[in-house]
C-alpha cells in the first residue's frame, strides 16, 4: 500500500496514512481516461440548439406567383432554404448527447487518475480543512500556510455549507464531495487535497 505524509494546518506532518491500494495504486489506462472525460463531457452537453426546416416555418402556404410569364426562376413556397426567412437546409436539432458507461469502466478510470495524481506529487493529504466562518479570506491564509495558491481540488467525506462558501470566491479552487469526484475533475485541477476523513469514506464508498 503507497503511504503519505498527513500534514497539519500549520503545513506540519502530524503522521502518515496509508492509501488503499486498488484506489491509488493501479495499472494507469489512458484509454478509459480519455473514454470517461468524454462521457462526462458529453453528458454535460445542453443539446439544445435548434433550427427550422423549411416544414416548421410559418407561412408559405400558396405559390408566390405563377409558373410561367413572369421572367422569374419557378417557386413553390415562400419558405424555401433559397428565399430570405426560408427554412434551413440541414440545420442542428434539439437532441441529448448524454450516454452511459458500465460502472466498472467508470471506477477504473477513478483509480488510474487518482494513481496518476499520486505518482506525480500532486495529493496531498491535511489532517482537517474545516474554518469557523464562510469567509473567502480565512481559506485562503489556510491554503496559502499549505503552500497552495489555486488550481486545486478539495475533496471532502460529507456536504460542508461553511468551506463550500468561503471557497466559492477564490478563482479554480473547487470543493467536492466523494460521492461526487469524477476523472475529469481530477484530470483539471493541478492539485489535489484530501482531508483524513475522505480517504476513509473514499474506502468506504469504493472497495463497500
Amino acid at each position: 500500500m503507497p503511504q503519505i505524509n498527513v500534514l497539519n494546518k500549520e503545513n506540519k506532518t502530524v503522521g502518515t496514512l496509508e492509501l488503499p491500494s486498488e484506489i491509488f495504486d493501479v495499472e494507469v489506462k489512458k484509454g478509459l481516461l480519455h473514454e470517461v472525460v468524454r462521457n462526462h463531457l458529453a453528458n454535460k452537453r445542453q443539446g439544445s440548439a435548434s433550427t427550422k426546416t423549411r416544414g416548421l416555418v410559418s407561412g408559405g402556404g400558396r405559390k408566390p406567383y405563377r409558373q410561367k410569364g413572369t421572367g422569374r426562376a419557378r417557386a413553390g413556397s415562400i419558405r424555401s432554404p433559397l428565399w430570405r426567412g426560408g427554412g434551413t437546409v440541414f440545420g442542428p436539432a434539439t437532441r441529448d448527447y448524454s450516454y452511459k458507461l458500465p460502472k466498472k469502466v467508470k471506477w477504473a478510470a477513478l483509480s488510474s487518475a487518482l494513481t496518476v495524481k499520486l505518482s506525480d506529487g500532486e495529493v496531498l493529504v491535511v489532517e482537517d480543512l474545516s474554518v469557523p466562518e464562510p469567509k473567502t479570506k480565512l481559506l485562503v491564509g489556510l491554503l496559502k500556510g499549505l503552500g497552495l495558491k489555486d488550481n486545486l481540488l478539495i475533496v471532502l467525506p460529507e456536504k460542508d455549507g461553511v468551506l463550500e462558501l468561503a471557497a466559492r470566491n477564490i478563482p479554480r479552487v473547487h470543493v467536492i464531495r466523494v460521492s461526487e469526484l469524477n476523472v475529469y475533475s481530477i484530470l483539471t485541477h493541478e492539485r489535489v487535497i484530501l482531508t483524513k476523513d475522505a480517504v476513509e469514506k473514499m474506502k468506504e464508498v469504493y472497495l463497500g
